[in-house]
């Protein structure tokens, strides 16, 4: 298998945080090289260096950088855009401006060239009891017969359907959507896959939305590809985290919410889940490694959730969960 070098150029405030975030996406390794570090040590070293080569000196003057390595497949491909969203969100929380540029740079390969050299492991499959999901340049199998068909194109957008927690958030919903009845939001839409989902399932309406612009074109050309009614669905790019106005318009209501982000966002967005779901309602929480998934689980029964069942894939947890009614006051303190 190939690999990518992706550098994500920081600054030495943020390499900590960085670090564990990049473990939330799957990432278990990186490589640092901060100037801070260099200094520290050529100020705290024991004994006479005589010598230290040109490349090494470089080093206490460079711009803080963590580097990491994604393979050239669909899953390096979901994981470089969850690692643009990540930053684009660190940047949103970065009020005072210490964490450097926070921008991811690939190494050795074109990004629209790795867009398009993973399409050779993207084949069809099916999902759950009821979806067979497939790209638009693969030809149906016999096992798709009686099986509802979700084409997906994810472009550099997230969701192919073949990352665990994709498939997890979509065996989950599959049991929760009542035809023409459900009212869903998907938030950290990526390619559209559970909202088109949603609606293929049956669901009345869905919502979607990413942080990302890039993401919400990739969402809206996949669901014209499944021919869904343009009355059903509604997208928007925000981070509803800061955006109160974004808030707003999505309302309230919701019967299923599905989340398929990372552990830290979906322990931020835990008091806002009460407030969009209705009582009773289904929230779908995925994109957690299953070493964070006691930490936030516990942080989202704190809202009034009971866990109705928990899912684990290759090292991923996707969890469903229901509201309790009684949320008014928590409800009422987040407005204030």
């Amino acid at each position: 298998m190939n690999w990518t070098q992706v550098d994500i150029f920081t600054a030495t405030p943020a390499v900590e945080l960085l670090s564990v975030k990049l473990q939330d996406l799957g990432i278990r390794g990186c490589m640092v090289q901060d100037a801070q570090d260099f200094q520290e040590f050529l100020a705290q070293k024991d004994g006479h260096w005589d010598y230290l080569e040109d490349g090494l000196m470089e080093l206490a003057h460079c711009e803080t950088c963590v580097t990491v390595y994604l393979p050239e497949n669909a899953q390096g491909a979901e994981t470089l855009h969850a690692l643009r969203a990540m930053l684009t969100q660190m940047r949103a929380a970065d009020t005072e401006h210490q964490f450097g540029r926070l921008e991811a740079v690939c190494s050795g390969i074109r990004e629209e060239d790795w867009a398009n050299n993973w399409k050779q492991y993207f084949k069809p499959f099916p999902v759950g009891q009821k979806l067979y999901v497939k790209p638009s340049w693969e030809a149906l199998a016999p096992e798709a017969e009686g099986r509802t068909v979700l084409e997906i194109d994810p472009a550099s957008s997230f969701g192919t359907g073949q990352h665990h927690t994709t498939r997890l958030c979509l065996e989950l919903m599959e049991g929760c959507i009542v035809p023409d009845q459900t009212k869903l939001l998907d938030l950290g839409c990526g390619s559209g896959i559970l909202l088109i989902g949603g609606i293929l399932l049956g669901a009345a309406s869905a919502y979607g939305v990413d942080i990302e612009e890039n993401a919400v074109r990739i969402a809206k050309e996949n669901a014209q590809k499944n021919h869904l009614d343009a009355s059903k669905y509604q997208l928007a790019c925000g981070d509803i985290l800061y955006d109160t106005a974004l808030r707003e318009r999505l309302g309230s209501g919701y019967d299923v919410i599905t989340a398929n982000i990372v552990a830290d966002v979906l322990k931020a967005m835990a008091p806002l889940f009460p407030q969009l779901l209705k009582d009773g309602g289904i929230l779908i929480v995925s994109g957690i490694i299953t070493e964070r998934a006691e930490e936030v689980l516990e942080t989202i029964t704190g809202y009034d959730f009971a866990v109705l069942e928990r899912r684990e894939a290759g090292g991923w947890c996707a969890v469903k969960l229901q509201k309790i009614a009684g949320m008014g006051t928590a409800c009422e303190t987040l407005r204030r």
